[in-house]
């Protein structure tokens, strides 16, 4: 392959991976108001993209790909609200770990590498285009 199809390889690995990331966070984003459905049950947990490098065996190149999705474990925290349905005995409901800023800068920071990534994808085609205007010529 030439540097420039590698180079794109490598960038729409990157827009998948980003895209995923994306998705998650929307995810964590659209859940972080939850509370628990009964007392002492578990609200929504907030996951985490968990990325590796994946050798492509046809290019040879390494690729990055979201492999796994982890969850957070960090505490619920507690609000009081004795007439919530899954208050428990002290009045308390537990509410999801989401913090909704972490995920808005997370997902700024994923907009980021996706448009970098679609950057060099279109930065990769216009030299592929360039070359064979030259090579017409």
């Amino acid at each position: 392959m030439s540097d420039a199809s590698d180079a794109m390889s490598i960038s729409a690995a990157g827009l998948r991976a980003q895209a995923a990331r994306m998705r998650i966070i929307s995810e964590n984003l659209a859940n972080a108001d939850s509370t628990a459905r009964e007392p002492g049950g578990d609200p929504y947990r907030r996951q985490i993209p968990v990325f590796e490098a994946e050798l492509d065996r046809v290019t040879g190149l390494n690729h990055v790909r979201m492999n796994d999705v982890a969850y957070d474990q960090t505490e619920f925290t507690l609000e009081f609200d004795p007439g919530h349905p899954a208050a428990d005995e002290a009045g308390y409901v537990r509410t999801s770990n989401v913090e909704t800023l972490v995920e808005m800068m997370d997902m700024r920071e994923a907009m980021r590498s996706y448009e970098a990534n679609l950057n060099m994808i279109e930065n990769s085609r216009r030299m592929q285009e360039r070359t064979l205007d030259l090579l017409r010529r």
